[in-house]
């Protein structure tokens, strides 16, 4: 598996990991009949009739592909390693090489979990804390992965454990309930776990703005039941924007945007895993409808770093520690999301505040502000997306218009230098010059032009919104 959209140079510290993002090929899911461990299990959801549940639940989804438990071993040279303790529901019936793919993805999920890559020691103390990451297949399908780190029960000094949950599904706000669970019942016992995993996997998925109703037995406590519900803005559900402008200033969001938007290296820094995944995963979801095309690694572990030498663009989260070995690399934006830094740009570009057409900018800022002080994630969800959507509506809202069809039905073509022209504003048609070379663009084109003409998705709603808006006010006018 290779991070997505790269071709990685075959030398080096490159080679090296393009060797071990290779391992990723496997698909997990495709083995899904294979036999799996007798365990107990909870009942699953409560009967409903099947129009409903039809309603209710996302077709073929699934709410996670398997769980892995990662501890930390001592080994023979007196040294603690990640390793894999621990897969639910194990896969039988794999040939030789469906065998070996499947260790060696095992295998590179460990570095996930514990990237940092120092010598760990028993602890008695450990703060349980959540992030997560993706993985890319060849084919350029994604699956997510949820990690959460806690000390085991028991007594004296022991080292941290990972759970680690593998999921087509994206939702961080979802897993980080469902890791809440885990926990619980880890504090309990290990064979608590299961039963609820196995409910869990069984369930059907909820459709956006739906809940699913897990039951689980606990000795002390009884059958509890947990509601696991979905955002109904399905693209908002695997991001926390409290984090990211928690992290950063208004105006530093939109520089960070501005450089995201033109797909250049960007590497954030930081202490925490959890900032790491939740700030890169806030910065794609501000380029909706578009889609970050290239390299996305929320949290680099130490042994891949030299993935910061790749010349092409990337999102990288990189350990404090290690800010001194990867903020050398030439023309890239290095963002320092840790409390008490001194700067929060410790490398720029130096145009990254010009990038932006300045009304248009000044238009972000200004709906930014609209949000309150102690705004909650509800109304961050609601202000943050529509400012940066409207931006894409004013600067490219425009390109259907320009995909000449023979009929309505067939595929089209897109005029680009048609369609940058027709902007009347100097400043926008500069930026959307260099904007429609961009993959993100490119990709975004393709699927227009294979869609039927009438065949709308949520941001051509916004662009209708938007345009029947400039009708009234020119009507008034």
């Amino acid at each position: 598996m290779l991070p997505p959209g790269e071709d990685v140079e075959d030398k080096g510290g490159m080679k090296r990991l393009s060797n071990m993002f290779t391992s990723f090929r496997v698909k997990i899911n495709r083995d899904r009949t294979s036999k799996e461990p007798d365990l107990p299990v909870s009942p699953e959801v409560a009967p409903m009739e099947e129009k409903a549940r039809d309603q209710r639940y996302s077709s073929g989804q699934f709410f996670f592909e398997y769980l892995v438990v990662v501890s930390l071993k001592k080994t023979k040279n007196g040294v603690y390693e990640p390793q894999i303790s621990y897969q639910f529901p194990k896969k039988d019936g794999m040939v030789r090489f469906q065998k070996e793919e499947e260790e060696k993805t095992l295998k590179a999920i460990t570095l996930f979990c514990f990237p940092e890559g120092i010598n760990w020691a028993p602890l008695t103390e450990y703060s349980s804390e959540t992030f997560s990451f993706v993985l890319t297949e060849i084919d350029g399908s994604r699956r997510n992965g949820y990690c959460r780190r806690l000390l085991p029960h028991g007594n004296g000094a022991r080292p941290p454990e990972a759970y680690c949950i593998i999921s087509k599904v994206a939702c961080f706000g979802l897993f980080s309930k469902i890791f809440d669970e885990v926990e619980k019942r880890r504090q309990k016992s290990m064979a608590m776990i299961y039963p609820f995993m196995q409910s869990l996997r069984e369930a059907p998925f909820p459709a956006p703005g739906n809940t699913v109703n897990i039951k689980s037995f606990i000795p002390e406590s009884g059958t509890e039941i947990i509601s696991l519900t979905r955002p109904i803005d399905s693209w908002l559900e695997h991001v926390d924007f409290r984090v990211l402008f928690k992290c950063l200033t208004d105006e530093e969001v939109v520089q960070v945007f501005a450089a995201t938007v033109l797909e250049r290296r960007i590497i954030f820094i930081a202490e925490d895993f959890g900032t790491l995944s939740q700030v890169i995963h806030a910065v794609t979801v501000l380029l909706h409808p578009f889609i970050w095309q290239h390299t996305l690694i929320s949290i680099v572990p130490e042994i891949l770093i030299d993935v910061v030498m790749a010349p092409t663009p990337y999102l990288l989260g990189v350990q404090k520690r290690l800010s001194d070995e990867v903020t050398d690399q030439g023309d890239l934006l290095a963002v320092d999301l840790s409390e008490g830094r001194k700067q929060t740009f410790i490398r720029k570009i130096g145009d990254e505040d010009s990038i932006l057409p300045h009304k248009l900018k000044e238009e972000i800022l200004l709906a930014l502000k609209a949000r309150s002080e102690t705004a909650s994630l509800e109304e961050l969800n609601r202000v943050v997306p529509e400012a940066f959507l409207t931006f894409f509506v004013k600067t490219v809202g425009h390109f259907a218009k320009y995909i000449e069809r023979k009929r309505p039905d067939q595929p089209g073509t897109f005029q680009k230098r048609n369609f940058y022209k027709a902007l009347e504003s100097k400043s926008t048609r500069h930026f959307v010059k260099k904007f429609v070379e961009m993959q993100m663009f490119d990709l975004f084109i393709q699927e227009a032009e294979q869609r039927p003409a009438n065949q709308n998705g949520f941001f051509e709603q916004k662009i209708a919104e938007y345009q029947r808006k400039m009708k009234e006010k020119t009507k008034k006018h």
